[in-house]
């Protein structure tokens, strides 16, 4: 983080690409700065990040807003894992 962003209170995730992953109760999240998806289905989703990969398991999951840089996913998320890259 650059004296910058300090200055101006930048959050480090926008200024890095430092993924944010947020969880709102069992049924959404939002994921910031993602790199891509590189699987998708209603009960299993694959996400790639600069730092690893997240994995959502659940039913009726969806993605229902995408950008380049954010991803809303709904439905009823069971379980999320993280693989992080050495």
């Amino acid at each position: 983080m650059g004296k910058f962003d300090k200055l101006f209170d930048i959050p480090e995730e926008l200024s890095t690409e430092i993924p944010k992953v947020t969880i709102l109760g069992f049924n959404r999240m939002l994921i910031e700065n993602y790199k891509s998806v590189l699987e998708y289905q209603d009960f299993f989703i694959r996400i790639k990040m600069k730092t690893g990969l997240i994995n959502i398991n659940g039913f009726e999951l969806l993605m229902n807003e995408m950008t380049k840089d954010d991803l809303i996913i709904t439905g009823n998320i069971e379980s999320v894992d993280f693989e992080k890259y050495e």
